[in-house]
């Protein structure tokens, strides 16, 4: 058998595995931390279960194909809930609005905040349907390797105005000012600005309304463990609490992987599910190629940073949705000082996320789980304290506005609580300048502007996740896997 190692176990490195194993090559998965999932850990405290994230599974069938490789059914190691609504939006100033895929309701929720929005909307679903099949059903999976690729698919990137911003696209069908934040704002979930994200990514939309929003029972570690446990099914092997140190490599082929450890072991194929730049700057720093690329990255636009806060506090909360947005009062404004001015503002937006309304067992009994996420500026854009006074700050605002427009009396309900920084990203993920996402979603950085499936020079090293093409959120991640295993198991052959 043919032998590949991977680096790291994201869901682009378990996708990526279970893949490569499925098609007879012998595949072990390198692990740094002490649990697989990446960006997708998890923490186990006072009773209470909390996910790092991601916590939004979309496209579900892009998970059950990889079961369906070997004739296995997902659904037996890893049971997937329906969200409803998808998100509740909210607004200072009291506006609710409930977005999901049930037509009647939310022509209804568009109706409350303009009646003449509904039929702008239904234009807006035409075009989100059209860059869905040509962004993501054909394109999704496909890996951009030279730049011929990137002009065959120009037709149709010029057909829908791929070079405007999503914002812009939604603007020009809708005029509520509320409506265009409900329709632009999924951006963020890969770490784009809505401002200047390509217009392409309005396909989010269609993904949600075709195949919903779900939730895996017991949380995304739960889905991270049964994809280890369908690797390790069909033969694969996960090395965990061992970080890769270098990629052995010469100027046209990787042969070996080195840990931190001492384990060493080599492999007809090499791919990486670490940050791009990591990968580049630090596993193959001893090479040319490496020295290349990570100047090369170190001059490209990288997504935002995080600040997530999580808490579990006693009582119950059925009127609090599993997923909710906070706005704040400012949109453009406050993307500005988060893509732009790297300061930390007094206000924000916050994804809060209540998994407990979905599945009770994440908490003790009368107990619920929380985390709210706020976008924040990379380290790249402001050097901040945030393992003291900046980060000890924005956890009391964040407690203070949801105290202000949820529960007014959280700090007396709190059990246990802490928060995940753009520090924490760096250390854990050795994410470059603690961006959450990676490359930031732009048009001159996707397809073949983003870091390739294969490298260009080392014939044998491939990427997989959010630095590779299609991007950063499960889906996209999956999709980069199913593009890398095309390509590994056509080149060992």
């Amino acid at each position: 058998m043919k032998r590949a190692i991977i680096i790291g176990s994201g869901f682009g490195g378990l996708a990526l595995a279970i893949r490569l194993q499925a098609g007879g090559v012998d595949t072990t998965i390198v692990e740094a931390r002490d649990k697989p999932g990446g960006r997708a850990y998890y923490w186990e405290k006072d009773g209470f279960t909390f996910d790092a994230g991601p916590t939004v599974i979309t496209d579900p069938a892009c998970l059950q194909e990889l079961w369906g490789l070997t004739g296995h059914d997902m659904a037996a190691d890893v049971p997937l809930d329906p969200v409803m609504p998808f998100y509740r939006l909210h607004w200072p100033d009291g506006t609710i609005f409930d977005y999901s895929n049930d037509d009647a309701a939310l022509t209804a929720e568009i109706a409350k905040l303009n009646p003449a929005d509904v039929a702008g909307y239904a234009k807006f679903l035409d075009y989100a349907a059209g860059v869905y099949h040509e962004g993501y059903e054909k394109l999704g999976h496909v890996a951009f390797l030279d730049f011929a690729s990137m002009i065959k698919a120009a037709p149709a990137l010029a057909k829908y105005q791929a070079w405007r911003s999503v914002y812009s696209i939604v603007s020009k069908y809708v005029q509520s000012d509320y409506l265009r934040q409900a329709l632009s704002f999924h951006t963020l979930l890969v770490g784009g600005n809505p401002m200047t994200t390509s217009s392409i990514y309005a396909l989010i939309h269609k993904l949600e309304k075709d195949g919903g929003v779900w939730f895996a029972r017991g949380g995304t570690n739960r889905l991270v463990a049964g994809m280890v446990k369908h690797f390790e099914r069909l033969g694969g092997t996960i090395r965990l609490g061992d970080p890769v140190v270098e990629i052995e490599a010469t100027p046209t082929h990787a042969s070996a992987v080195r840990t931190q450890s001492g384990w060493r072991a080599e492999a007809d194929a090499i791919a990486s599910n670490a940050d791009v730049m990591h990968s580049y700057r630090d596993l193959l720093g001893r090479t040319r190629r490496g020295e290349k690329m990570a100047a090369s990255l170190a001059r490209k636009s990288w997504s935002p940073s995080l600040f997530v806060l999580h808490f579990g506090i006693k009582g119950s909360w059925p009127g609090i949705p599993h997923h909710m947005i906070l706005f704040g009062p400012r949109y453009k404004g406050l993307l500005d000082d988060i893509y732009s001015n790297g300061v930390v503002p007094e206000d924000f937006s916050l994804y809060l996320h209540h998994p407990t309304v979905t599945d009770p067992s994440l908490a003790p009994e009368g107990c619920s789980t929380f985390y709210a996420l706020a976008p924040v500026a990379h380290l790249g854009k402001s050097r901040l304290d945030w393992d003291g006074e900046i980060g000890e700050l924005m956890k009391e605002r964040i407690l203070d506005e949801i105290q202000r427009r949820l529960i007014p009396d959280i700090r007396e309900r709190i059990v246990t609580s802490f928060h995940y920084t753009p520090e924490d990203f760096g250390r854990d993920l050795n994410a470059h300048l603690g961006s959450a996402f990676s490359l930031e979603p732009l048009l001159w950085q996707s397809a073949w502007f983003r870091t390739h499936n294969r490298d260009d020079e080392i014939k044998n090293l491939y990427f997989t996740g959010a630095g590779t093409h299609p991007g950063a959120g499960i889906p996209g991640v999956v999709g980069s896997a199913k593009a890398t295993a095309r390509l590994m198991l056509e080149d060992l052959r």
